[in-house]
């Protein structure tokens, strides 16, 4: 019996799909430079029990299996390899359960972002992981990719709010890990394990999130600065005073310069550099007035900070417009998530301006300044070989630049098949030693997602 024939035995006729030019359009996700396959079949389960089934067929055929949320991903984690079973979860997209007193949410992996986090907002809770991408993106994605988002300074990233998880192990059995309650330290923690695994250890199929009340309104202030080096002072001081914003996100020039371009928003051609910052706190007007004094005294050349949630929403639009707005600049563009420690910000925006002017590109740089997560977006003609080229290369030189300053080469992003070369860099043998044994318990076969991380 083939493939499709034992495929069916177990999943209704609409959760298979052979059309090529339907599968071809699961074959990859938004990353640059990624190589994808061309996958035999996309299933799209409904239940636990035709995911199990799914990957039994996979075991028992020695096929491939590579594991797809929404296909935001920017590292082409989700991308095909050839012959391969495309396991959409997209269509198991059911919010179980949301637990005011527990202060959790049981879902499943499709559940989109930002439908979670509304749902759970009627219940007064909050669920903080908020990637750029959250209209979008599904949880399980997040979960796969350990994604953080703008809200990470201070409410941590999406490995800090999942409590467990049921997986889908590549020879079908179904593992539970971790727990409902708020503390538990029972075992290994393999929960953990699978928070940014990239679908390479099994199928998570559901998760226990945890929540938090729902905090107050934010308020917000911008404050415009003569260089990308007063700015990133200002970021330590906020840190080292002990602030704890909802939000510190940078923005440099030539981000800035894309977005005036395309909305028209005024800001002037001398600012070097914007510093975004918010407080979800009873009195965010005081934080932002302690903030905007250490923003003056790092050499800020207005601060305006924001009196009203309209006004707050306002201030943050050019930060919401940055990658819309380097999309406009050339063809293709190439997103870099190098987070370093906050200390060595400076250097780092420095240095990718460096790596421009060496390359002769556009690089704008946005930034999850509280965290020390840059995001280097290299604009290019993906028309033109030779610029295309260069555009590899310099992302290449960003990512060994953020090892030089002791940073890692992905924050929230994840490794996929851009960065499995450096993934090694940084980990160094014994690492990769031990994480290759990881990786054989949960796959001995090899099936799931191959090609990705190592």
């Amino acid at each position: 019996m083939d493939l499709i024939a034992r495929l069916r035995a177990g999943l209704p006729g609409e959760a298979i799909l052979t059309d090529p030019d339907v599968t071809g359009s699961y074959a990859h996700d938004m990353a640059s430079f990624c190589e994808a396959g061309t996958p035999a079949v996309v299933v799209l389960p409904r239940t636990v029990e035709e995911v199990q089934h799914i990957m039994r067929t996979a075991t028992e055929l020695r096929v491939p299996v590579v594991p797809q949320g929404a296909r935001t991903g920017l590292s082409g984690a989700a991308n095909a390899s050839d012959g391969c079973i495309v396991l959409s979860l997209v269509k198991m997209d059911r919010i179980i359960e949301i637990n005011p007193v527990d202060r959790i949410a049981v879902v499943e992996p499709g559940v989109i972002n930002a439908v979670l986090s509304r749902a759970v907002n009627e219940h007064g809770l909050y669920y903080p992981p908020d990637p750029s991408s959250w209209e979008e993106c599904s949880i399980g994605g997040n979960i796969g990719t350990a994604s953080g988002g703008l809200c990470c300074v201070k409410y941590g990233v999406t490995a800090e709010y999942v409590l467990g998880l049921d997986v889908v192990l590549a020879d079908g059995r179904l593992l539970t890990t971790g727990r409902r309650t708020a503390k538990g330290v029972a075992g290994y923690d393999l929960t953990r394990l699978f928070v940014g695994s990239e679908g390479s250890l099994g199928i998570v199929v559901r998760a226990v999130l945890a929540l938090k009340p729902e905090p107050p309104q934010q308020l917000a202030l911008a404050a415009e600065f003569p260089s990308t080096a007063a700015a990133c002072q200002a970021v330590c001081e906020i840190m080292a005073r002990g602030h704890a914003p909802s939000l510190l996100e940078l923005m440099d020039r030539t981000s800035i310069r894309a977005v005036n371009d395309m909305a028209r928003m005024g800001l002037p051609d001398s600012t070097e550099a914007l510093l975004l910052a918010a407080f979800d706190t009873p009195d965010p007007a005081a934080d932002l007035a302690a903030v905007g004094k250490l923003c003056t005294a790092a050499g800020a050349t207005e601060v305006v900070p924001a009196e009203t949630a309209a006004e707050s929403d306002l201030l943050l639009q050019a930060r919401r417009l940055t990658l819309t707005a380097l999309e406009r600049v050339k063809s293709a563009t190439m997103i870099d998530d190098v987070c370093v420690p906050r200390s060595r910000l400076a250097e780092m925006l420095d240095g990718t301006a460096a790596i421009a002017e060496k390359y002769g590109l556009t690089i704008g740089v946005c930034a999850h300044a509280g965290d020390g997560n840059t995001h280097p977006t290299v604009c290019f003609d993906a028309a033109d070989p030779d610029e295309s080229r260069r555009a590899r290369e310099s992302f290449d030189d960003i990512m060994a630049l953020g090892l030089q300053l002791g940073g890692t080469i992905t924050g929230e992003h994840g490794v996929g098949v851009l960065k499995k070369e450096w993934l090694a860099r940084e980990l160094g043998p014994v690492g990769v030693e031990l994480q290759r044994g990881i990786k054989d318990v949960f796959d001995p076969l090899g099936i799931l997602n191959p090609g990705k991380l190592f």
